[in-house]
């Protein structure tokens, strides 16, 4: 291969985009890739990103009861070393940073009226990760490890938690320009019913080089089914358009320039007052809340707090919780 790393290995500034995820938000900003060391097969880089975060799509939270206000800027950075092996067949990589979000509340998908109680929240999280790329697969691990103030009040009903993410994706590069991936994740909520395992797919297109869509899907128990969108624009890169070409064509020698997947703060959110009651599913969706009357549906199944044994909620007969204050 007689491609120079120190030819093709250059800065890129761009700009991205994403629709709301599994505990993540809309949101659009800047980023770039920033080449510390060049070596004959191998980089040391530092990558950066700031995005606005966005408001959810009503009455569609992306934490799973609030709903998100705008706007904040949350922010991400990586340094990392990618190496390539021997006869450049692979590239390995290793990773890691810090990111930031802070968080604008509202009003809630589950009829509790929180107006004049919302409150903004900050989190904060360290992120390693580890990369193998060939011509025709690819691998990622990574750890989102939330630290700080992990739990914060938003209203007088909910909290929201930053939820640590352990996960492993593979992918297979189509073309070298259409990668499909499969993933597992699990997430840790500090023991609330987000603590769950998930998977999710991904198939990414560069449309051309430095132009790159993807569309995923992902599922949960907390968050069960998302669908998500995004865009990435980059600008800069190798020094003539006929080396953009033909890094484009080879997986392998454009992963040393990529920008690092896994980049956000994902946050749910639990019921304050029902986590005092029953615990970890005060997570679920509420139906109502009243001054005597609790209701709470999981899964099919009604947990309530009455004052009056035997009274029926909706035509639904309902024996008073043991767990009841």
């Amino acid at each position: 291969m007689s491609i120079s790393l120190k030819d093709v290995v250059k800065p890129t500034l761009g700009f991205q985009g994403a629709l709301q995820g599994a505990g993540t938000p809309n949101q659009a900003g800047i980023g770039g890739f920033l080449p510390l060391s060049v070596g004959d097969n191998s980089v040391w880089f530092l990558d950066v990103l700031a995005n606005a975060n966005f408001a959810d799509y009503e009455n569609n939270s992306s934490i799973i009861n609030t709903d998100v206000a705008g706007t904040t800027i949350s922010t991400s950075s990586r340094l990392g070393y990618r190496w390539l092996n021997s006869d450049r067949s692979w590239m390995y990589g290793l990773n890691a940073g810090y990111d930031s979000r802070p968080m604008n509340t509202g009003g809630t998908d589950t009829g509790i009226n929180v107006s004049g109680t919302e409150e903004s929240a900050f989190f904060q999280q360290v992120a390693v990760n580890a990369e193998a790329v060939s011509n025709d697969w690819n691998f990622n691990a990574y750890g989102l490890i939330p630290v700080g103030d992990k739990e914060q009040k938003i209203n007088w009903f909910y909290s929201a938690g930053s939820l640590a993410t352990y996960g492993l994706d593979v992918g297979y590069f189509i073309t070298p320009v259409v990668n499909a991936s499969v993933g597992y994740y699990y997430q840790d909520g500090d023991g609330t019913e987000a603590d769950s395992s998930g998977v999710l797919g991904r198939v990414a297109y560069e449309l051309s080089n430095g132009l790159i869509a993807g569309v995923n899907i992902s599922y949960d128990e907390a968050f069960e089914t998302r669908v998500s969108a995004d865009l990435k624009v980059r600008f800069g890169g190798a020094s003539t358009t006929a080396q953009r070409k033909a890094v484009q064509q080879l997986p392998v020698i454009n992963a040393l320039t990529s920008s690092p997947n896994n980049r956000d703060v994902r946050v749910h959110d639990c019921s304050i007052y029902l986590s005092k009651i029953i615990g970890k599913g005060a997570c679920s969706g509420l139906l109502q809340f009243k001054t005597r009357d609790l209701v709470l549906e999981r899964k099919g199944k009604i947990t309530r707090c009455i004052a009056n044994p035997g009274e029926q909620v909706d035509g639904t007969f309902v024996e008073q919780n043991e767990d009841c204050p």
